[in-house]
Protein backbone atom coordinates (compact mmCIF):
# COMPACT_ATOMS: atom_id res chain seq x y z
CA UNK A 1 0.00 0.00 0.00
CA UNK A 2 1.15 3.34 -1.05
CA UNK A 3 1.97 6.14 1.79
CA UNK A 4 -0.94 8.01 2.56
CA UNK A 5 0.45 11.06 0.37
CA UNK A 6 1.74 9.15 -2.17
CA UNK A 7 -2.17 7.39 -2.33
CA UNK A 8 -4.40 10.81 -1.72
CA UNK A 9 -1.73 12.51 -4.67
CA UNK A 10 -2.74 9.53 -6.83
CA UNK A 11 -6.34 9.43 -5.87
CA UNK A 12 -7.12 12.95 -6.34
CA UNK A 13 -5.36 13.03 -9.49
CA UNK A 14 -7.46 10.46 -11.17
CA UNK A 15 -10.08 10.65 -13.38
CA UNK A 16 -11.77 8.45 -10.38
CA UNK A 17 -11.65 10.36 -7.63
CA UNK A 18 -14.17 13.25 -6.49
CA UNK A 19 -16.83 15.21 -7.60
CA UNK A 20 -15.18 16.01 -11.20
CA UNK A 21 -15.61 11.91 -12.30
CA UNK A 22 -16.32 12.08 -15.92
CA UNK A 23 -17.63 9.46 -17.83
CA UNK A 24 -16.03 10.04 -21.18
CA UNK A 25 -13.20 7.00 -21.34
CA UNK A 26 -14.20 5.45 -18.36
CA UNK A 27 -13.45 1.70 -17.79
CA UNK A 28 -16.48 -0.21 -18.42
CA UNK A 29 -16.38 -3.80 -17.20
CA UNK A 30 -16.82 -6.79 -19.12
CA UNK A 31 -20.24 -8.51 -19.43
CA UNK A 32 -20.72 -10.94 -17.43
CA UNK A 33 -22.91 -13.43 -19.31
CA UNK A 34 -24.19 -17.44 -18.65
CA UNK A 35 -20.72 -18.57 -19.18
CA UNK A 36 -18.40 -16.14 -16.96
CA UNK A 37 -18.57 -15.50 -13.62
CA UNK A 38 -19.55 -12.08 -12.22
CA UNK A 39 -16.99 -10.69 -9.97
CA UNK A 40 -17.55 -9.02 -7.12
CA UNK A 41 -15.66 -6.39 -5.29
CA UNK A 42 -16.96 -6.30 -1.34
CA UNK A 43 -16.89 -2.62 0.56
CA UNK A 44 -17.78 -3.27 3.32
CA UNK A 45 -16.73 -6.72 4.40
CA UNK A 46 -17.49 -7.30 7.77
CA UNK A 47 -19.16 -4.80 10.00
CA UNK A 48 -22.57 -5.18 10.87
CA UNK A 49 -23.80 -7.16 7.29
CA UNK A 50 -21.09 -7.19 5.47
CA UNK A 51 -19.81 -10.24 6.25
CA UNK A 52 -23.55 -11.63 5.45
CA UNK A 53 -23.71 -10.08 1.97
CA UNK A 54 -20.45 -11.01 0.94
CA UNK A 55 -20.81 -14.76 1.86
CA UNK A 56 -24.43 -15.10 0.79
CA UNK A 57 -23.47 -13.85 -3.18
CA UNK A 58 -19.69 -15.99 -2.74
CA UNK A 59 -22.23 -18.55 -1.99
CA UNK A 60 -23.54 -18.35 -6.01
CA UNK A 61 -21.99 -20.84 -8.43
CA UNK A 62 -21.80 -18.03 -11.08
CA UNK A 63 -19.87 -15.22 -8.58
CA UNK A 64 -16.87 -14.77 -7.20
CA UNK A 65 -15.25 -12.36 -4.67
CA UNK A 66 -12.46 -10.93 -6.64
CA UNK A 67 -11.90 -7.59 -4.55
CA UNK A 68 -11.93 -6.67 -0.78
CA UNK A 69 -11.52 -3.23 0.26
CA UNK A 70 -12.48 -2.18 3.59
CA UNK A 71 -10.92 0.64 6.41
CA UNK A 72 -10.21 -1.97 8.87
CA UNK A 73 -6.69 -4.49 8.87
CA UNK A 74 -8.60 -6.87 11.01
CA UNK A 75 -11.75 -7.12 8.85
CA UNK A 76 -9.47 -7.29 5.88
CA UNK A 77 -7.27 -9.87 6.87
CA UNK A 78 -10.10 -12.15 8.10
CA UNK A 79 -12.41 -11.44 4.76
CA UNK A 80 -8.95 -12.29 2.83
CA UNK A 81 -8.20 -15.86 4.78
CA UNK A 82 -11.42 -16.71 2.99
CA UNK A 83 -10.81 -15.23 -0.63
CA UNK A 84 -7.09 -15.56 -0.92
CA UNK A 85 -7.10 -14.71 -4.44
CA UNK A 86 -8.52 -11.12 -4.05
CA UNK A 87 -7.40 -8.12 -3.92
CA UNK A 88 -7.53 -6.21 -0.96
CA UNK A 89 -7.15 -2.39 -0.24
CA UNK A 90 -8.39 0.14 2.40
CA UNK A 91 -9.67 3.03 -0.01
CA UNK A 92 -12.42 2.50 -2.19
CA UNK A 93 -11.31 5.24 -4.42
CA UNK A 94 -8.10 3.27 -4.99
CA UNK A 95 -10.48 0.43 -6.15
CA UNK A 96 -11.63 1.82 -8.69
CA UNK A 97 -8.80 3.80 -9.77
CA UNK A 98 -6.31 0.83 -9.71
CA UNK A 99 -8.83 -2.43 -9.54
CA UNK A 100 -11.48 -1.13 -12.00
CA UNK A 101 -10.67 -3.81 -14.81
CA UNK A 102 -10.99 -6.83 -12.32
CA UNK A 103 -14.40 -6.62 -11.25
CA UNK A 104 -18.23 -6.41 -12.72
CA UNK A 105 -20.23 -5.75 -9.76
CA UNK A 106 -19.86 -4.09 -6.55
CA UNK A 107 -21.57 -5.02 -2.50
CA UNK A 108 -21.19 -1.48 -0.88
CA UNK A 109 -21.87 -2.46 3.04
CA UNK A 110 -20.46 0.95 5.01
CA UNK A 111 -22.09 3.13 7.35
CA UNK A 112 -25.11 5.34 5.57
CA UNK A 113 -23.23 8.54 5.05
CA UNK A 114 -20.79 6.85 2.43
CA UNK A 115 -23.78 5.02 0.58
CA UNK A 116 -24.34 7.86 -2.13
CA UNK A 117 -20.17 8.40 -2.88
CA UNK A 118 -19.40 4.61 -3.27
CA UNK A 119 -22.87 3.57 -5.21
CA UNK A 120 -22.49 6.66 -7.75
CA UNK A 121 -18.89 6.09 -8.46
CA UNK A 122 -19.94 2.41 -9.05
CA UNK A 123 -22.55 2.92 -11.02
CA UNK A 124 -20.38 5.65 -13.35
CA UNK A 125 -17.90 2.54 -14.01
CA UNK A 126 -20.53 0.82 -15.29
CA UNK A 127 -20.72 -1.54 -12.72
CA UNK A 128 -23.88 -3.72 -11.19
CA UNK A 129 -24.29 -2.87 -7.51
CA UNK A 130 -25.97 -4.20 -4.27
CA UNK A 131 -26.29 -1.68 -1.95
CA UNK A 132 -27.09 -1.57 2.29
CA UNK A 133 -30.03 -0.07 3.44
CA UNK A 134 -30.96 2.83 3.84
CA UNK A 135 -30.34 3.37 0.04
CA UNK A 136 -28.84 7.03 0.40
CA UNK A 137 -28.07 9.59 3.80
CA UNK A 138 -29.45 12.65 2.12
CA UNK A 139 -32.42 13.27 0.01
CA UNK A 140 -30.95 15.04 -2.60
CA UNK A 141 -29.02 11.96 -3.41
CA UNK A 142 -32.22 10.21 -3.97
CA UNK A 143 -32.12 12.59 -7.25
CA UNK A 144 -28.55 11.71 -7.82
CA UNK A 145 -29.72 7.67 -7.90
CA UNK A 146 -32.44 8.28 -9.96
CA UNK A 147 -30.75 10.01 -12.51
CA UNK A 148 -27.99 7.47 -12.70
CA UNK A 149 -30.62 4.54 -13.17
CA UNK A 150 -31.70 6.27 -16.07
CA UNK A 151 -28.40 6.94 -17.34
CA UNK A 152 -28.02 3.04 -16.70
CA UNK A 153 -30.87 1.25 -17.18
CA UNK A 154 -28.69 -2.03 -17.93
CA UNK A 155 -26.96 -2.06 -14.92
CA UNK A 156 -28.55 -4.73 -12.30
CA UNK A 157 -28.99 -3.04 -8.61
CA UNK A 158 -30.59 -4.58 -5.36
CA UNK A 159 -31.03 -2.97 -2.19
CA UNK A 160 -30.37 -4.79 1.14
CA UNK A 161 -34.13 -5.95 1.63
CA UNK A 162 -33.45 -9.50 2.03
CA UNK A 163 -37.06 -9.95 3.81
CA UNK A 164 -38.92 -9.70 0.66
CA UNK A 165 -38.13 -13.54 -0.32
CA UNK A 166 -41.08 -14.59 2.96
CA UNK A 167 -43.87 -15.85 1.09
CA UNK A 168 -46.26 -13.78 3.73
CA UNK A 169 -44.58 -9.75 2.13
CA UNK A 170 -44.89 -11.28 -1.31
CA UNK A 171 -48.50 -12.12 -0.56
CA UNK A 172 -48.76 -9.01 1.01
CA UNK A 173 -47.83 -6.95 -2.27
CA UNK A 174 -50.38 -8.97 -3.85
CA UNK A 175 -53.40 -8.67 -1.90
CA UNK A 176 -52.97 -4.68 -1.84
CA UNK A 177 -52.39 -4.71 -5.72
CA UNK A 178 -55.62 -6.72 -5.71
CA UNK A 179 -57.59 -4.05 -4.48
CA UNK A 180 -59.64 -7.04 -2.29
CA UNK A 181 -59.70 -4.85 0.98
CA UNK A 182 -61.56 -1.89 -0.52
CA UNK A 183 -59.87 1.51 -1.17
CA UNK A 184 -56.88 2.46 1.14
CA UNK A 185 -57.59 4.51 3.84
CA UNK A 186 -53.69 4.93 6.09
CA UNK A 187 -50.85 2.98 6.51
CA UNK A 188 -48.97 2.65 9.75
CA UNK A 189 -45.13 0.84 10.34
CA UNK A 190 -43.28 0.88 13.58
CA UNK A 191 -40.11 -0.39 14.52
CA UNK A 192 -38.76 -0.96 18.45
CA UNK A 193 -35.08 0.54 17.78
CA UNK A 194 -33.97 2.39 18.79
CA UNK A 195 -33.84 -0.20 22.07
CA UNK A 196 -31.76 -2.90 23.69
CA UNK A 197 -29.74 -2.59 20.67
CA UNK A 198 -25.94 -2.59 20.40
CA UNK A 199 -26.08 -1.59 17.23
CA UNK A 200 -27.43 2.22 18.77
CA UNK A 201 -25.75 4.39 21.16
CA UNK A 202 -29.23 4.37 23.01
CA UNK A 203 -28.35 7.34 25.45
CA UNK A 204 -26.86 9.56 23.32
CA UNK A 205 -23.95 9.88 25.26
CA UNK A 206 -20.83 11.79 23.77
CA UNK A 207 -17.93 10.75 24.89
CA UNK A 208 -14.19 12.51 25.13
CA UNK A 209 -12.33 12.40 22.27
CA UNK A 210 -10.95 8.94 22.13
CA UNK A 211 -8.17 6.80 19.92
CA UNK A 212 -9.84 4.93 17.23
CA UNK A 213 -9.94 1.05 17.39
CA UNK A 214 -6.32 -0.36 15.97
CA UNK A 215 -5.79 -0.73 12.34
CA UNK A 216 -8.92 1.18 11.73
CA UNK A 217 -8.17 4.50 9.36
CA UNK A 218 -10.54 6.74 10.55
CA UNK A 219 -9.92 9.11 8.26
CA UNK A 220 -11.57 7.38 4.93
CA UNK A 221 -14.04 6.10 7.36
CA UNK A 222 -15.19 9.51 7.68
CA UNK A 223 -15.27 9.59 3.96
CA UNK A 224 -17.31 12.55 3.01
CA UNK A 225 -18.27 13.67 5.72
CA UNK A 226 -15.82 17.15 7.65
CA UNK A 227 -13.08 16.01 9.92
CA UNK A 228 -13.93 15.45 13.48
CA UNK A 229 -12.40 13.64 16.49
CA UNK A 230 -13.12 9.86 17.47
CA UNK A 231 -15.80 9.20 19.23
CA UNK A 232 -16.02 5.89 21.74
CA UNK A 233 -18.19 2.66 20.51
CA UNK A 234 -18.34 5.40 16.62
CA UNK A 235 -16.83 2.64 14.93
CA UNK A 236 -17.92 -0.38 14.33
CA UNK A 237 -21.42 -0.12 15.02
CA UNK A 238 -23.03 2.65 17.03
CA UNK A 239 -22.62 5.42 14.17
CA UNK A 240 -26.08 4.18 13.68
CA UNK A 241 -27.03 6.72 16.50
CA UNK A 242 -24.95 9.89 15.03
CA UNK A 243 -27.04 12.34 12.42
CA UNK A 244 -23.76 12.85 10.75
CA UNK A 245 -23.09 9.17 9.96
CA UNK A 246 -26.28 6.94 10.44
CA UNK A 247 -29.94 7.30 10.45
CA UNK A 248 -31.21 6.38 13.52
CA UNK A 249 -34.16 3.53 14.16
CA UNK A 250 -36.38 4.60 11.45
CA UNK A 251 -34.06 4.93 8.83
CA UNK A 252 -32.20 1.44 9.56
CA UNK A 253 -35.75 -0.07 9.73
CA UNK A 254 -37.64 2.27 6.63
CA UNK A 255 -37.23 -0.29 3.79
CA UNK A 256 -38.32 -3.31 5.74
CA UNK A 257 -41.28 -2.12 6.67
CA UNK A 258 -42.38 0.65 4.06
CA UNK A 259 -41.58 -1.45 1.39
CA UNK A 260 -44.72 -3.27 1.20
CA UNK A 261 -46.86 -0.93 0.83
CA UNK A 262 -44.98 1.13 -1.88
CA UNK A 263 -44.92 -1.89 -3.99
CA UNK A 264 -48.73 -2.71 -2.88
CA UNK A 265 -49.52 1.54 -4.37
CA UNK A 266 -47.88 2.42 -7.56
CA UNK A 267 -49.75 5.69 -7.34
CA UNK A 268 -47.66 6.83 -4.88
CA UNK A 269 -45.52 8.64 -5.93
CA UNK A 270 -43.63 11.40 -4.00
CA UNK A 271 -44.70 13.02 -0.63
CA UNK A 272 -46.16 16.07 -0.13
CA UNK A 273 -45.45 16.53 3.43
CA UNK A 274 -43.95 15.20 6.39
CA UNK A 275 -44.23 16.35 10.42
CA UNK A 276 -42.60 14.11 13.08
CA UNK A 277 -43.15 14.44 16.85
CA UNK A 278 -40.37 13.91 19.12
CA UNK A 279 -39.33 14.94 22.60
CA UNK A 280 -36.23 17.38 21.10
CA UNK A 281 -34.57 18.51 18.11
CA UNK A 282 -31.92 15.95 16.00
CA UNK A 283 -28.65 18.04 16.52
CA UNK A 284 -25.42 15.39 17.32
CA UNK A 285 -27.32 12.66 18.00
CA UNK A 286 -31.07 11.32 16.21
CA UNK A 287 -33.51 11.77 18.78
CA UNK A 288 -36.38 9.34 19.72
CA UNK A 289 -38.93 8.51 20.33
CA UNK A 290 -40.62 9.92 16.92
CA UNK A 291 -43.54 9.98 15.46
CA UNK A 292 -43.92 11.09 11.77
CA UNK A 293 -46.58 11.50 9.22
CA UNK A 294 -45.71 11.19 6.12
CA UNK A 295 -48.39 12.15 3.33
CA UNK A 296 -49.40 11.22 -0.22
CA UNK A 297 -51.78 13.15 -2.63
CA UNK A 298 -53.64 10.54 -4.67
CA UNK A 299 -56.00 10.94 -7.10
CA UNK A 300 -57.43 6.81 -7.39
CA UNK A 301 -60.28 5.02 -6.45
CA UNK A 302 -57.81 2.68 -5.18
CA UNK A 303 -57.30 5.22 -1.94
CA UNK A 304 -60.44 5.90 -0.02
CA UNK A 305 -59.96 10.25 -0.40
CA UNK A 306 -57.35 12.39 -1.93
CA UNK A 307 -54.99 12.17 0.79
CA UNK A 308 -52.97 8.89 2.12
CA UNK A 309 -51.02 8.78 5.25
CA UNK A 310 -48.20 6.69 6.34
CA UNK A 311 -47.40 6.93 10.38
CA UNK A 312 -43.94 5.62 10.78
CA UNK A 313 -43.06 5.79 14.34
CA UNK A 314 -39.80 4.56 16.01
CA UNK A 315 -39.75 2.67 19.99
CA UNK A 316 -42.67 -0.24 18.95
CA UNK A 317 -45.38 2.97 18.63
CA UNK A 318 -48.09 0.94 16.90
CA UNK A 319 -51.73 2.38 16.65
CA UNK A 320 -54.59 0.89 18.60
CA UNK A 321 -55.79 -2.25 17.92
CA UNK A 322 -59.67 -1.74 18.93
CA UNK A 323 -59.48 1.48 16.99
CA UNK A 324 -58.73 -0.60 13.47
CA UNK A 325 -61.45 -3.26 14.27
CA UNK A 326 -58.79 -5.72 15.60
CA UNK A 327 -59.18 -8.05 18.30
CA UNK A 328 -56.31 -8.42 21.32
CA UNK A 329 -54.39 -5.86 22.66
CA UNK A 330 -50.57 -6.55 21.37
CA UNK A 331 -49.25 -7.12 18.45
CA UNK A 332 -46.84 -9.89 17.02
CA UNK A 333 -43.75 -8.37 16.45
CA UNK A 334 -42.02 -4.89 17.66
CA UNK A 335 -41.74 -4.17 14.19
CA UNK A 336 -45.00 -4.08 11.84
CA UNK A 337 -47.12 -2.88 9.04
CA UNK A 338 -50.20 -2.43 9.00
CA UNK A 339 -52.46 -0.78 6.06
CA UNK A 340 -56.03 0.00 6.86
CA UNK A 341 -58.75 -0.18 4.21
CA UNK A 342 -62.44 0.49 4.24
CA UNK A 343 -63.07 -3.46 3.91
CA UNK A 344 -60.26 -4.69 6.01
CA UNK A 345 -56.82 -4.59 7.41
CA UNK A 346 -53.97 -6.30 6.47
CA UNK A 347 -50.88 -6.75 8.98
CA UNK A 348 -47.63 -8.29 8.42
CA UNK A 349 -44.26 -8.95 10.72
CA UNK A 350 -40.92 -8.91 9.17
CA UNK A 351 -40.93 -12.43 8.97
CA UNK A 352 -44.14 -12.76 7.13
CA UNK A 353 -46.74 -13.44 9.44
CA UNK A 354 -49.56 -12.50 7.48
CA UNK A 355 -52.87 -11.94 8.71
CA UNK A 356 -56.19 -10.06 7.05
CA UNK A 357 -58.71 -8.87 9.21
CA UNK A 358 -62.11 -8.29 7.57
CA UNK A 359 -65.73 -7.78 10.32
CA UNK A 360 -63.73 -8.90 13.34
CA UNK A 361 -62.77 -12.18 11.57
CA UNK A 362 -58.74 -12.76 10.90
CA UNK A 363 -57.80 -15.14 8.19
CA UNK A 364 -53.96 -15.94 7.28
CA UNK A 365 -52.69 -14.03 4.26
CA UNK A 366 -51.44 -17.00 2.52
CA UNK A 367 -54.86 -18.53 2.82
CA UNK A 368 -56.39 -15.80 0.85
CA UNK A 369 -57.82 -17.07 -2.62
CA UNK A 370 -56.42 -16.39 -5.65
CA UNK A 371 -52.74 -15.48 -4.53
CA UNK A 372 -49.79 -17.26 -6.70
CA UNK A 373 -47.35 -19.41 -6.12
CA UNK A 374 -44.14 -17.83 -4.12
CA UNK A 375 -41.24 -20.08 -5.03
CA UNK A 376 -38.17 -19.96 -2.84
CA UNK A 377 -36.19 -16.74 -3.45
CA UNK A 378 -32.72 -16.45 -2.59
CA UNK A 379 -32.22 -12.72 -2.08
CA UNK A 380 -28.44 -12.37 -3.05
CA UNK A 381 -28.78 -14.64 -5.44
CA UNK A 382 -31.39 -13.18 -7.52
CA UNK A 383 -28.96 -9.72 -7.85
CA UNK A 384 -26.55 -12.50 -9.55
CA UNK A 385 -28.96 -14.45 -11.43
CA UNK A 386 -29.90 -11.19 -13.00
CA UNK A 387 -26.86 -9.98 -13.87
CA UNK A 388 -25.69 -13.41 -15.84
CA UNK A 389 -28.95 -13.10 -17.50
CA UNK A 390 -31.58 -14.97 -15.80
CA UNK A 391 -34.57 -12.79 -14.63
CA UNK A 392 -35.17 -14.01 -11.12
CA UNK A 393 -37.35 -11.97 -9.28
CA UNK A 394 -35.76 -8.97 -8.29
CA UNK A 395 -36.73 -6.96 -4.92
CA UNK A 396 -35.54 -4.19 -4.48
CA UNK A 397 -33.92 -2.47 -7.72
CA UNK A 398 -32.37 0.78 -6.60
CA UNK A 399 -35.92 2.03 -8.92
CA UNK A 400 -37.70 0.97 -6.28
CA UNK A 401 -35.50 1.17 -3.15
CA UNK A 402 -35.91 4.97 -4.37
CA UNK A 403 -39.43 5.47 -3.54
CA UNK A 404 -38.97 3.67 0.18
CA UNK A 405 -36.45 5.67 0.93
CA UNK A 406 -37.88 8.66 0.20
CA UNK A 407 -40.67 8.79 3.08
CA UNK A 408 -38.14 7.30 5.37
CA UNK A 409 -35.44 9.90 4.91
CA UNK A 410 -38.54 12.85 5.09
CA UNK A 411 -39.62 10.95 8.71
CA UNK A 412 -35.83 10.71 10.03
CA UNK A 413 -35.01 14.45 8.78
CA UNK A 414 -37.81 15.82 9.85
CA UNK A 415 -36.57 15.05 13.32
CA UNK A 416 -34.64 18.11 13.75
CA UNK A 417 -37.74 19.98 13.75
CA UNK A 418 -39.99 18.45 15.82
CA UNK A 419 -44.03 19.46 15.58
CA UNK A 420 -43.36 21.07 12.32
CA UNK A 421 -45.56 20.27 8.95
CA UNK A 422 -42.47 20.45 6.40
CA UNK A 423 -44.17 20.79 2.59
CA UNK A 424 -41.80 18.96 0.51
CA UNK A 425 -41.19 19.25 -3.29
CA UNK A 426 -39.05 16.95 -4.56
CA UNK A 427 -38.36 18.58 -8.00
CA UNK A 428 -37.24 21.41 -6.41
CA UNK A 429 -35.66 19.91 -3.43
CA UNK A 430 -37.24 22.27 -1.25
CA UNK A 431 -39.45 22.04 1.81
CA UNK A 432 -41.46 25.15 0.30
CA UNK A 433 -42.97 26.67 3.33
CA UNK A 434 -39.59 26.47 5.63
CA UNK A 435 -36.62 27.59 3.96
CA UNK A 436 -34.14 26.71 6.99
CA UNK A 437 -35.06 23.24 6.55
CA UNK A 438 -34.52 23.65 2.96
CA UNK A 439 -30.86 24.80 3.91
CA UNK A 440 -30.33 22.23 6.13
CA UNK A 441 -31.59 18.37 6.17
CA UNK A 442 -32.00 18.09 2.06
CA UNK A 443 -28.28 17.62 1.13
CA UNK A 444 -25.10 18.10 2.67
CA UNK A 445 -21.65 19.29 2.06
CA UNK A 446 -19.07 16.94 0.83
CA UNK A 447 -15.82 16.63 2.19
CA UNK A 448 -12.69 16.97 -1.24
CA UNK A 449 -12.15 13.68 -2.85
CA UNK A 450 -14.89 12.47 -1.58
CA UNK A 451 -18.15 13.24 -3.42
CA UNK A 452 -20.73 11.50 -5.34
CA UNK A 453 -20.41 11.86 -9.36
CA UNK A 454 -22.58 13.15 -11.52
CA UNK A 455 -24.00 9.82 -13.40
CA UNK A 456 -26.83 11.01 -16.45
Amino acid sequence: MPSNLTRRHFLLSSAAAGAGLALAGMPVARAANRNSKVRVLSIGVVGTIGEDDRREVAGHPMAEIAGLCDVDDAALAQASAEHPQAFTCKDWREAFARYGDRFDAVIVAVPDHSHAPIMLTALAHDKHVYGQKPLVHQLEEIVMIERAMKAKPHLVTQVGNQRMVYPGRRAAVEILRSGILGPAVAGYAWTSSPGGNYYFNEGNVLSAPGTPPPGVDFDLWLGPAEDRPYQEFLVPRQWRSWWEFGTGGLGDWGVHLLDVILYGFDELGSPISVKTHAPQPADTFHTFPCQSTVTYAVDSPRFASRRFPIYYNDRAQGPSRAALGLEGDTWADGNMTVVSCEGGVLTLTPGGALEIWRDGKMTPGLEMPGLPDFPVLNHWHAWIDNIVGTKTELRTPFTQGTRITEPTLLAVKASRYPGVELHWNKASLSFTNHAEATATIVKRSYREGFAPPAVG
